[in-house]
């Protein structure tokens, strides 16, 4: 039985931050201090962060169906290089979405063959589907995804929003399961009214697309979707949220005893309104990207502990629909290639800045985003754990060019971009996986993870 040793790191644990070795066997933590012995791998840390891999709970993976978007052996690939372990992905965008069983469970298979790390899988809530909650929750959905804004295409088998009805109705499902419910919060109606005004107008530039998407619009959906989730019982979790206020209506419902939690994303918290205009189509998302004020604001919630984890959202397309021929930033694709720089740019940002201490950094990337979707023995360097690792070189700086990237689409609103810091291992339950100027393991061995909370209760 393999053990390995990282010796020489800075380990930083769920108590603190320490000059240690830490030891590896069988794909656990075996113990961690001042270790000697032999053993059949030795890895020098020295000058280097130990840190648990990032748990991204937010990535869209395309395949089936689309999968010259993204598919799950560049996405993984991506994520690996960038410190990532394990990953929640998304219920849509590929094809058909995953909102019943059968669908929850080809996509599953799809993903173990194909996935270079672990992976928990939503379900999704769409119109109509309210009685395939429960067999999605029984085939180990890790929690269900809705849209309060305006999703979809004609494509057969697309994912499309719920209205107020269809929440209400699969919140009540959802309940029974107890699972938690995350939610895209924008108001349908006004958003897609104030872009219709734009266009009507013939403004159709960034600043056109971020005023049809102004901060109210988060901040009441929110607002709505905690009143609903107070009368079903529903456990709710926000997804990217973009604004401090919105923030704050989380915590105060938190206060008040609701079991509501919220995320927000990298670029919510590295580019603003003017980046969008010096970026172009790159940089679309929704929600859109804020203001230099109202991210400030964003950060402050962030500093006082009120936002649960930090995420990608990685939702990838290929190159052609990003571009924008015909000046028209309404016909773009709204999405952000994020997630290979997840931990290099947030350390960069929050820790380097001064913004964030190390062990409040890997609670937003790593702990925190675990314990929300019961992934058991992630996100904690600790004995007993899984010895998911990601090892950070915080004095090793470089440019991001495409020619770094790992997605299907090398494309990415941070080309360009100095970034302070830099991955040089990535681990996944004792074996390194990815290795800056190596490459990766050859074959993928992600496995499927189970909220472990939920399936514990039930038990």
């Amino acid at each position: 039985m393999q053990t390995s040793i990282i010796k020489n790191g800075l380990i930083v644990t769920p108590t603190g931050v320490v000059k240690a070795d830490l030891a590896i066997k069988a794909g656990k933590i075996a113990a961690i201090g001042d270790l000697s012995g032999s053993a059949e791998e030795v890895i020098d840390a020295k000058g280097q962060l130990v840190l648990p891999g990032m748990v991204d709970a937010h990535v869209h993976i395309n395949e089936p169906g689309r999968g010259n978007w993204e598919d799950y052996h560049t996405g993984s690939q991506a994520l690996a290089a960038g410190g990532t372990t394990s990953m929640v992905v998304m219920p849509l965008n590929a094809l058909p979405a995953r909102t019943t069983a059968a669908e929850f469970n080809r996509h599953r298979a799809i993903a173990e063959g194909r996935s270079y790390i672990d992976f928990a899988l939503y379900g999704g809530l769409v119109p109509g589907n309210q009685p395939a909650i429960a067999p999605m929750a029984q085939a180990g959905a890790a929690g269900f995804k809705a849209f309060m804004a305006t999703t979809g295409s004609d494509e057969p088998g697309d994912f499309h929003n719920v209205d107020d009805y269809d929440l209400y109705r699969g919140m009540q499902a959802i309940a029974k399961t107890g699972l938690r419910l995350s939610l895209h919060a924008e108001n349908a109606v006004l958003t897609d009214r104030l872009a219709e005004d734009e266009i009507a107008h013939q403004h159709t530039d960034v600043q056109a697309y971020i005023d049809s998407r102004p901060p109210m619009v988060e901040v009441e959906a929110v607002r709505r979707a905690l009143y609903l989730a107070k009368q079903t019982g529903c456990k709710l979790h926000f997804v990217h949220l973009s604004t401090g206020e919105a923030v704050r209506e989380v915590h105060r419902a938190q206060l008040a005893g609701q079991d509501v939690t919220c995320e927000t994303c990298l670029h919510y918290l590295t580019l603003n309104t003017v980046d969008f205009k010096q970026i172009g189509p790159l940089a679309k998302c929704s929600p859109v990207l804020r203001t230099p004020e109202v991210q400030a604001d964003l950060w402050r919630e962030v500093q006082a502990g009120h936002v649960n984890a930090v995420t990608s959202d990685h939702s990838p397309a290929p190159a052609e629909m990003k571009a924008n021929p015909s000046n028209n930033i309404f016909e773009v694709w709204g999405g952000i290639s994020g997630a290979q720089n997840n931990l290099d740019i947030f350390y960069d940002v929050a820790v380097k800045s001064g913004r964030l201490n190390l062990q409040q950094f890997v609670q937003l990337t790593a702990a925190g985003p675990a314990q929300l979707f019961g992934l058991k023995n992630k996100g904690q360097l600790r004995v007993g754990a899984d010895a998911d690792i990601a090892l950070l070189d915080p004095d090793q700086s470089y440019t991001l060019q495409a020619s770094d990237l790992f997605y299907k689409n090398p494309i990415s609103a941070y080309v360009g971009r100095k970034i302070n810091c830099r991955v040089t291992r990535t681990i996944l339950r004792g074996k390194t996986i990815f290795e800056l100027g190596r490459g990766f393991d050859e074959q993928p061995t992600g496995r499927f993870l189970r909220n472990q909370q939920v399936t514990e209760a039930d038990k």
